[in-house]
């Protein structure tokens, strides 16, 4: 046998403990990094049902990404606004967008039921970012993550189709009203500059 094999043998119960405790941190150094940029920030420790099927979807899953935060409503002068987000996240979802569209009938022109609001998105805009069941965005009954955003910039949706930008870190970065269109180039300058960090 050549010498030093048997003192790595894992069946000897003293160099047992030993791998165990050697693999365990040569696992935790190694996957720090990755553990840390999983981590859920408290923004987006959220849960919502998707529109298209009422299935939860925990929004950790956006960590990392910079988030476009848009409260929708299909019978509005600024419906049409659907197509420009649906640009928006088209051109940089790759490098990390995700638009997200929350339906709200808080200003009362909502569709009633979930499968005219899906009908409009997906079917009428052709919309492929994430959208969630209908909620409230505005005053007392805010659904938390508009809550948070609002507390957080001192700004609630006053209208359909307010934009909140939430940076990768998941800190709110800026507010849009409704009037700021997609294509807006305020608005596509803060996008880029919080996908650059």
């Amino acid at each position: 046998m050549t010498p030093g094999i048997a003192a790595l043998n894992p069946s000897d119960p003293a160099r047992r403990k030993t791998l165990k405790t050697g693999a365990a941190l040569a696992l935790a150094a190694c996957g720090a990094p990755a553990l840390a940029a999983r981590q859920c920030p408290a923004l987006l420790d959220h849960s919502f049902k998707r529109l298209q099927d009422e299935v939860p979807q925990t929004l950790c899953q956006y960590a990392g990404k910079v988030l476009l935060v848009v409260n929708t409503a299909s019978r509005c002068g600024f419906t049409p606004q659907y197509e420009g987000l649906e640009a928006l996240y088209g051109k940089y979802a790759d490098r990390g967008l995700v638009v997200m569209g929350f339906p709200s009938d808080d200003f009362r022109q909502e569709a009633p039921t979930r499968a005219e609001i899906a009908a409009v998105c997906f079917d009428t805009y052709g919309v492929r970012f994430p959208m969630f069941v209908e909620s409230s965005v505005s005053g007392p009954g805010a659904n938390p993550l508009h809550a948070a955003l609002a507390r957080a910039t001192g700004a609630e949706p006053q209208w359909n189709f307010h934009k909140y930008l939430v940076d990768r870190q998941g800190q709110p970065v800026a507010s849009f009203d409704s009037r700021v269109r997609p294509d807006d180039p305020k608005l596509v300058a803060a996008i880029e500059a919080a996908l650059r960090q």
